[in-house]
């Protein structure tokens, strides 16, 4: 009995209306990145295990999909280890190479290995698919596309302040309502964790911070004690959950909290710097909002923290997010190389514009004329005529069969191709050829040039 065909969970097929909204986005996403100055690099989609592992904290580590290696990948493993069942021992003997989790690890890795070929400060964007191995959800996918844009090898924050513009005007481009920038500073979060004595705590007090919009404050002050941070210092964060007011109020207040805290009034500066600078250069289609429970869980965050929200009612989280690492490079050998870095999401950008309705209707049209079939003489009379068509940019195909118009019209239909083109022997005779619009029936006789101005319209 044959299998039932499907594809592996977390992944999809794509249809060609899919691929074509998809490419919409794409399109956009590429146009802006390089209207912005950054260069196109493209990597492997497998690293070597070595490059992946331990860059992304142990929750990373185990989501990454490791590649057996080719034929008796047993035998070179060594016997002592075999015995253990040890799974975590074993995998670096039978898996040499793994899937990319991201496309900032192996950035890092082309960085420090094309250095001198590089011009620094060097701008890079990427767009590729990266695998993690985590539970499937809507939204969430085992292979997905990142479109990451990356500066390294300089520390101004006009780069931080470019970041958000550049996110800004993808977001425009797109047509995409209601798109939330927020904003916050590693320093600022050390600067909270000085606050109630958890310095050495750091990566667990932010993790959890991270989880509020999730699960609430009781449960964040909750699992910060199960990390075994005081429960009477954590009375200190108090005002940090009631701040109110706009961005400039916000970071005002948390001044007075953090006076204490070099780390964190020099978040709070440079937060400020890059709002009021992005406020000069003008937001067109999103807001930029202080969130300072933002605390993204990859560990090399150094400086600010971006984070994009999708628009509300459409039932996402995140369709985007960033920031500052300055020494992201150092895991390979190259330091004091700083780098800004975000990144879009385009599954979950296709779903929020899908669920909202905001693709535009030319993104759903492929073909735009389709030449009926009526015999071998009519289609080498017509073949010329698509040739010119297509060399002016207009889709144009020829129905591959001499079969029943009824059904080359209903393939039309399905096909949502909105012109179709009759050549039979009267056309051919006056020079002329018989265009319908599938919209409203309506069949004119038309010239060349006059069939073309038509279809470009």
């Amino acid at each position: 009995m044959a299998q039932k065909p499907s594809t592996p969970k977390g992944t999809r097929d794509f249809s060609p209306k899919e691929i074509s909204k998809r490419n919409f986005i794409i399109q956009k996403i590429k146009h802006w990145f390089e209207v912005f100055g950054f260069q196109p690099i493209e990597t492997p989609s497998f690293e070597n295990y070595e490059t992946l592992m331990g860059k992304y904290g142990e929750e990373g580590d185990r989501l990454i999909f490791k590649i057996l290696n080719s034929g008796d990948f047993l035998s070179k493993a060594p016997d002592a280890i075999l015995q253990t069942r040890d799974s975590q021992k074993l995998t670096p003997h039978i898996a040499e190479k793994a899937l990319r989790y991201d496309l900032t690890v192996p950035f890092a890795r082309y960085v420090v290995q094309h250095q001198n070929e590089i011009d620094f400060p060097f701008k890079r964007y990427q767009i590729q698919p990266v695998w993690r191995a985590d539970r499937p959800q809507r939204g969430r996918f085992r292979e997905f596309f990142q479109c990451d844009a990356d500066m390294v090898g300089a520390r101004s924050l006009w780069q931080e302040v470019e970041c958000v513009l550049l996110y800004d005007r993808v977001f425009d481009a797109l047509k995409l309502p209601g798109v939330t920038i927020k904003i916050n500073h590693r320093k600022i979060l050390a600067g909270l964790a000085q606050l109630i004595g958890a310095e050495d705590k750091l990566v667990d007090f932010t993790v959890a911070l991270d989880k509020l919009d999730k699960i609430g404050r009781e449960a964040v002050l909750t699992e910060m004690m199960e990390k075994g941070i005081a429960a009477d210092t954590l009375k200190k964060l108090e005002p940090l959950f009631n701040l109110s007011g706009n961005f400039i109020e916000k970071l005002n207040k948390l001044k007075d909290l953090l006076i204490n805290s070099e780390d964190g009034l020099a978040g709070i500066t440079e937060l400020l710097f890059i709002h009021d600078e992005v406020q000069k250069a003008g937001l067109k289609a999103t807001s930029l909002e202080l969130e300072l429970t933002l605390a993204r869980g990859l560990n090399y965050y150094t400086g600010a923290i971006l984070e994009v929200s999708a628009p509300k009612g459409v039932g996402l989280g995140s369709v985007g997010g960033g920031g500052r690492y300055d020494d992201l490079t150092g895991i390979f050998g190259l330091s004091n190389v700083s780098g800004v870095g975000i990144s879009f999401g385009l599954d979950r950008i296709y779903i929020a514009m899908e669920a909202l309705e905001v693709f535009p209707e030319s993104v759903k049209l492929q073909t735009q004329v389709l030449f009926v079939n009526f015999g071998d003489a009519e289609s080498a009379y017509s073949l010329p005529t698509l040739m010119k068509l297509r060399e002016a940019g207009i889709s144009a195909e020829l129905y591959p069969e001499n079969t029943k118009p009824k059904k080359q019209l209903a393939y039309a239909g399905k096909r949502q191709i909105p012109f179709v083109v009759f050549v039979g022997g009267q056309e051919m005779n006056a020079k002329q050829f018989t265009l319908k619009n599938m919209k409203s029936g309506e069949q004119l006789s038309v010239g060349f040039e006059e069939m073309i101005a038509i279809l470009k319209k």
